[in-house]
């Protein structure tokens, strides 16, 4: 077996270079259904933070006992790898029938509130055909929310949601690599939600962007954009107005005058209890101050009803 002798030195550069990926627990939805739970004390939408929060925990219930859900074949796995492409490239994964289970199982795990919309959107989603539901999904993850009814989207995204992630957890190791689009997710290929600015070990002052879909994580540069790849003149905005109180605050929003867009960051520094969806759910408070600014969402929440509850 031939391989590469390293040198002392390179053996020492090669320990401390970070982790690409960071990949999610088992728990993950749980774990963001009990941070909703936190962050819907006294908060102005803590009702909509609950409803999620018990969506979340039947997310969790669907990834822990999942249904039948065939993913990508060995022979596309092996073919993402050698083109260097995400292995769970949502566009193709979507057209095909294996995530609709999940969408059935989450429905029956959800308990439907006494909201009469939300009755109304889980029937409409229960009773559609798998066209229908396809149509809908590919809509929902390229942004073309107008395809959709609105309360259909946290549902849908959430279904969608435990699907990859299932899949993404059942990769075999070395599967996901480093990709040239390094604004999308090298998994699914989806965008970022967030940022994650780490603070302990290895990856103490790292960002990793945290994918939407599938909620694996990615080594991103910090003080480059995220959607235009620009490094020149980014601000980063919070709700604190005093400068030094703005510096220390756990979410702020990286701002890019180049393409007008933004992407919050969650500074665990000062914030260690963040989670990626669930804190981004809790801060639409920055997303209109951003709006009022002239800036754009480029970051797609799956569990968020566009244009409100």
């Amino acid at each position: 077996m031939s391989g590469q002798i390293l040198e002392p030195g390179q053996i020492e550069a090669a320990a401390n270079i970070p982790p690409f990926l960071n990949l999610p627990e088992r728990d993950l939805f749980q774990h963001r259904a009990e941070r909703l739970r936190r962050l819907a004390e006294g908060h102005p939408l803590a009702g909509y933070l609950l409803l999620i929060a018990s969506l979340c925990e039947a997310q969790q219930q669907v990834l822990d006992n999942p249904p039948k859900l065939p993913g990508p074949t060995p022979e596309a796995l092996a073919r993402s790898r050698e083109h260097r492409m995400p292995p769970l490239a949502f566009e193709t994964l979507v057209r095909a029938d294996g995530w609709l289970a999940a969408l059935d199982a989450l429905l029956a795990h959800f308990k439907t509130p006494a909201n009469p919309s939300v009755a109304v959107a889980l029937r409409q989603l229960a009773e559609a055909d798998e066209g229908q539901r396809k149509a809908w999904g590919i809509g929902l993850l390229n942004g073309q929310f107008d395809l959709l009814p609105a309360a259909l989207a946290p549902f849908l995204g959430a279904a969608l949601q435990v699907a990859f992630s299932h899949w993404l957890l059942a990769l075999p190791e070395d599967t996901v690599v480093e990709t040239d689009t390094q604004t999308f997710c090298p998994a699914c290929g989806s965008p970022p939600v967030v940022g994650m600015i780490r603070h302990r070990g290895k990856q103490n002052g790292l960002r990793y962007l945290a994918c939407s879909l599938c909620s694996c994580e990615w080594h991103y540069v910090r003080v480059k954009c995220s959607h235009c790849q620009e490094s020149k003149h980014l601000a980063y905005l919070s709700l604190e107005r005093d400068d030094a109180k703005a510096e220390q605050a756990a979410i702020r929003a990286e701002a890019c005058p180049n393409c007008q867009g933004y992407l919050k960051q969650c500074y665990l520094e000062y914030g260690a209890e963040a989670e990626a969806q669930a804190d981004d759910l809790a801060s639409l408070d920055l997303d209109l101050r951003l709006s009022e600014e002239g800036y754009l969402r480029r970051a797609p929440n799956l569990l968020l009803a566009p244009g409100g509850e």
